[in-house]
């Protein structure tokens, strides 16, 4: 038995797990909000084009209207000033859409402190129980964030200094963009970069360090808590939008269950 049979074998009998990691897209998904005088993008829509009417009776069809940078979504290097030379969206190889997963949970930090951030001792931490990250591997920030998707507001969780939000440190982003053999970040919070990260050196440094070097991040992650920290693979799905900065993505994970 080839590989490949032996994979569809596993996932046929549900001993490899297939976790949709996707928010659903809607009008009411999250979208990063900035502050003036900065412009902001659009939320998901749908325009009926038809629907059986007179205008399409055997069919029905929509035109969305939405940012590259909706949901769950994933950030090309272009989409930073640091990355503006680097890659679109479309021009991603697929081999660096498809890698090992590692998780790093902090679930418990952030329960007692929502502005969080992950420094590199964590990461440190993590390697000496893990080993070190695997090559090409994406790696995920499991905070608990994402049970609050269902609450525009416990998601945003803004007051008038800004949103609270957990994240990465600069330190952090520098030594996983510049050391690490990871091909991108990922998140279950509505950006990469930690809620009060504008006011980091550099500013949103996740975005700066991590896309100028080449990866990606990946953003709105759900089900993150049915992860083990090893051994599972993702498979993230972009839209090949030519010269994108980003796309609305679904991201599954394969996760092999005893």
């Amino acid at each position: 038995m080839t590989t490949l049979n032996d994979l569809l074998t596993k996932i046929g009998s549900q001993s490899i797990e297939i976790v949709d990691l996707t928010a659903p897209l809607s009008s009411t998904t999250p979208v990063l909000s900035l502050p003036e005088p900065f412009a902001n993008t659009i939320p998901a829509s749908l325009e009926p084009v038809s629907n059986f009417d007179d205008a399409g009776p055997m069919w029905s069809w929509n035109n969305l209207h939405t940012g590259e940078h909706t949901g769950t979504h994933l950030d090309a290097p272009t989409h930073w000033v640091s990355g503006r030379d680097g890659l679109s969206v479309d021009q991603i190889p697929p081999n660096r859409l498809i890698g090992p997963i590692a998780v790093i949970d902090v679930t418990a930090e952030v329960e007692k402190n929502a502005d969080f951030v992950l420094e590199p001792e964590h990461i440190e931490a993590w390697e000496s129980e893990n080993g070190p990250l695997p090559e090409g591997a994406w790696l995920i920030l499991r905070t608990g964030w994402g049970s609050r998707v269902g609450d525009p507001e416990r998601f945003a969780n803004a007051d008038a200094d800004g949103p609270h939000t957990p994240g990465i440190s600069a330190a952090a982003a520098k030594w996983l963009a510049e050391s690490s053999p990871i091909s991108g970040f990922g998140v279950e919070t509505v950006g990469i970069d930690a809620g009060a990260a504008g006011g980091f050196e550099p500013m949103f440094p996740a975005h700066y360090y991590l896309l100028g070097n080449n990866k990606y991040g990946l953003t709105q992650l759900l089900n993150v808590d049915k992860l083990p920290t090893l051994g599972a693979v993702l498979v993230v799905s972009p839209l090949p939008i030519v010269g994108g900065t980003g796309s609305p993505a679904r991201v599954f994970a394969l996760v092999e269950r005893s």
